[in-house]
């Protein structure tokens, strides 16, 4: 048994549990609130953050890409040509290029301080970095996520899916930090048509129907978050 200890609407663990689903993997999932600093979540990952993955015979394997990796060594074999992580190198560049940013810019830019600002922090002590919204970090993310999709738009345009001709990890990483400001109903899909319909397509994949049927307590999805037809 794989536990996966992750936040429901920490991005980069939404990312991983739709790598996991795509495998056919289903984890114990333990919640973990990482501003909490539980003593025995630190002994498996110093650095409190979110998603650690935990199986039996290997050390505690922290953060989106590690884990992504290990799960490509350890079941990327299986799913043959559509592996999440191509074999061929220019084409493993590519997707390791496109998860970098969504996994560190795109995080830093939107999903991040909408994430934190707008729904984490009101369940924070101050001492643990709650209080009012920044009402700057929101509308900068307001504003970033606008090229963010344009820039969606425009690989879709000129390939099948993000990376290149198949689902990769590029596809999840991307509609997993989505999925998380889509919640909240702040991506502009009428701008980007393009971008709207590879959401659509990610967001319809069996591995996306545990994501769209959680809610937060207090903060109720959009109306169109769970709509495959939206």
């Amino acid at each position: 048994m794989l536990t996966l200890f992750h936040h429901p609407f920490c991005p980069h663990s939404r990312f991983i549990r739709l790598a996991l689903g795509e495998y056919g993997i289903a984890p114990r999932l333990v919640e973990e609130r990482v501003w909490e600093r539980r003593h025995e979540f630190l002994a498996i990952n110093p650095a409190a953050t979110t998603p650690v993955l935990v199986v039996e015979g290997h050390p505690p394997i922290p953060e989106a890409p590690i884990i992504a990796e290990f799960l490509d060594e350890t079941q990327g074999e299986a799913l043959g040509e559509h592996r999440l992580l191509p074999r061929d190198m220019a084409e493993r560049i590519e997707v390791r290029r496109l998860c970098s940013w969504f996994t560190n810019k795109f995080y830093a830019e939107v999903s991040g301080p909408l994430v934190n600002e707008r729904l984490l922090k009101r369940y924070m002590r101050t001492e643990q970095g709650g209080g009012s919204p920044d009402m700057e970090s929101i509308r900068a993310g307001l504003f970033n996520i606008r090229y963010h999709l344009a820039y969606i738009g425009w690989l879709v345009r000129t390939r099948d899916w993000l990376a290149g001709d198949r689902l990769t990890y590029a596809d999840l990483a991307a509609a997993a930090h989505l999925s998380s400001v889509d919640y909240l109903g702040d991506v502009p899909w009428h701008e980007d048509e393009a971008a709207k319909a590879w959401y659509a397509r990610v967001k319809s994949r069996p591995s996306f129907r545990p994501l769209l049927v959680e809610m937060h307590a207090g903060v109720p999805p959009s109306k169109t978050y769970a709509d495959l037809d939206f």
